[in-house]
C-alpha cells in the first residue's frame, strides 16, 4: 500500500470511526461489539481500497460493511433474531448503501460520548475509552500521549467495556436532572485531555499538540450537538483561546516559553476569533451567571485581547477569579488568583495569599506552588528564598522540560 492511500484511509478512519461506532452501539447496545464490527470494516477497507480506490462515500461503505459483518455474526450464533431483522431492514432500505451518506444522527455521537464518560468508570478509563472510540486513537497512540505502557491502556479499555456491559449502562443521552448531573463528567474528560496536551505532566515534551487537537475536536463536536448548553460553549471557548497560544509556548528546540515572554504575533488569530465567539454564545445562554469553564474562558479572553503583557486587564482577571473561586473552592484556582492579585496589586499582596495556601492538602505535591512563590519572592528581592523554592519545584515536577526551566531560573538567581 502506498503512503498516500494509507494516509487517506487513516484520515477517513479518524473522521468516520466515532460515527460508525456510535451508530453500531445504538443498534447492538454493546460498545465492545460495536468497536469490533467497526474494526472489522476497517480491516476489509485496508485490504480492498488499495486495489479498488477509496469509495466516494467511505463512511457509508464502512457502515454497510460493518452491518453485513454483524448480520453474519448473528446468523451464525442463531441469536438476537430481532436485532438481525432490524439490521437487515436498514440495509434493504438503501438502494445502494455504499453510495449513500453515513446513517448517523447527533444522538448517536452524544450517546457514545455519555457512555464513554459514564461515572461507573474510573477517570483513567473514561479518558482512554473516549480517545479510542471518539478520537479514533490506537492504544499505542494513547500510551505514547500519556506515557503509559500499551498493555495498561489496552487493559483499561477492555475493562471499561466489561464494566459498561456489567452495569447495563444504557446507550442514551440523559435528560433533565440526569443531563445536568452527567454533563460535567463529559466536559471534565475533554478538559483533562486538553490540559495534558497543553502542559504535559511528565516526559520530555513541554506540550503535546496532538492531544490538544483531539480535545478541541471533541469540544467542537459537543458544541454542535448541544447548542443550548452554555458550559459546553464555555469549554469550547476556553480550549480555542488556550490553543491559540500553543505555537508561542515553545521556543527553539521545544524549550518552554512562559506567557509574559511569548511572541504574541505567533498567537493564532483564527482560534482567538473562534474562542471569543464561543464565549459570546456561552454568555448569551447563561442565566444564573457564568459556569466554571466560561469563567476560565473569560480569563483567557483577557490575555487574548491584550496586545502586550502590560495591556492585560489584571483587575478584571482578579474579579473573574473571585467568581471562579466562589464556584469551585479549589486551591489551584486560589493559587492562580494569587498570581493575578500579584500582577494587579504587587508581589507582596500575592505572596500573602500564596503563603495562606501552604497547608492545602491538594497542593502538597503541586510543583507550581513553590514555583509561583519563587517568582513572587524574586520580585521582592528575596533571592535566596526564591532559589530554594525553584530548586524544590524542580524536584517535584515529572516533566523534564519544565525541570530544566526551573533549574535555569534558579541558576540565574544564584549567578545574579
Amino acid at each position: 500500500m502506498d503512503a498516500t492511500t494509507r494516509a487517506t484511509i487513516d484520515a477517513v478512519w479518524r473522521i468516520e470511526s466515532p460515527r460508525l461506532v456510535g451508530a453500531l452501539t445504538r443498534m447492538t447496545r454493546d460498545v465492545g461489539l460495536a468497536e469490533d464490527l467497526a474494526q472489522d470494516a476497517l480491516v476489509v477497507a485496508l485490504e480492498r481500497w488499495p486495489r479498488s480506490g477509496v469509495p466516494e462515500s467511505p463512511g457509508a461503505w464502512l457502515m454497510a460493511t460493518a452491518k453485513h459483518r454483524a448480520i453474519d455474526l448473528f446468523r451464525r450464533g442463531e441469536t438476537l433474531q430481532a436485532k438481525q431483522e432490524q439490521l437487515a431492514r436498514e440495509l434493504e432500505a438503501a438502494e445502494d448503501p455504499t453510495a449513500t451518506a453515513v446513517e448517523q444522527t447527533g444522538e448517536d455521537l452524544l450517546g457514545l460520548i455519555f457512555m464513554c464518560c459514564h461515572p461507573v468508570l474510573a477517570i483513567e478509563a473514561r479518558v482512554a475509552l473516549t480517545l479510542r472510540l471518539l478520537g479514533g486513537l490506537t492504544s499505542d497512540a494513547i500510551a505514547r500521549a500519556f506515557l503509559t505502557p500499551r498493555a495498561t491502556v489496552q487493559q483499561r479499555i477492555a475493562r471499561a467495556k466489561r464494566t459498561l456491559g456489567a452495569a447495563r449502562v444504557p446507550f442514551e443521552v440523559p435528560a433533565g436532572e440526569q443531563l445536568a448531573e452527567r454533563l460535567p463528567a463529559v466536559l471534565g474528560v475533554i478538559y483533562l485531555v486538553f490540559n495534558e496536551g497543553y502542559a504535559a505532566s511528565s516526559g520530555e515534551h513541554w506540550t503535546r499538540p496532538e492531544l490538544c487537537e483531539d480535545a478541541l475536536r471533541l469540544a467542537r463536536m459537543l458544541a454542535e450537538l448541544m447548542p443550548r448548553e452554555p458550559e459546553v460553549h464555555g469549554l469550547a471557548a476556553l480550549l480555542e483561546l488556550q490553543a491559540s497560544r500553543l505555537r508561542a509556548r515553545r521556543g527553539p528546540g521545544g524549550a518552554p516559553v512562559l506567557l509574559t515572554d511569548q511572541d504574541r504575533s505567533r498567537w493564532d488569530l483564527l482560534l482567538i476569533g473562534r474562542g471569543l465567539r464561543a464565549l459570546d454564545r456561552a454568555e448569551a445562554l447563561s442565566r444564573g451567571g457564568l459556569g466554571p469553564y466560561a469563567l476560565q474562558a473569560a480569563i483567557a479572553a483577557c490575555h487574548a485581547r491584550a496586545r502586550t503583557p502590560q495591556d492585560t486587564d489584571w483587575e478584571r482577571i482578579v474579579a473573574l477569579y473571585d467568581a471562579l473561586s466562589a464556584l469551585t473552592a479549589s486551591p489551584v484556582v486560589e493559587l492562580n488568583r494569587a498570581v493575578a492579585v500579584a500582577m494587579a496589586s504587587g508581589p507582596a499582596a500575592g505572596l500573602e495569599l500564596v503563603d495562606a495556601l501552604a497547608d492545602a492538602r491538594e497542593l502538597t505535591a503541586y510543583h507550581l506552588l513553590p514555583s509561583v512563590r519563587a517568582d513572587l519572592l524574586a520580585r521582592l528581592g528575596r533571592r535566596e528564598e526564591a532559589y530554594a523554592e525553584l530548586t524544590r519545584a524542580a524536584g517535584m515536577t515529572a516533566n523534564e522540560r519544565e525541570r530544566r526551566l526551573l533549574l535555569e531560573r534558579a541558576a540565574g538567581l544564584a549567578g545574579g
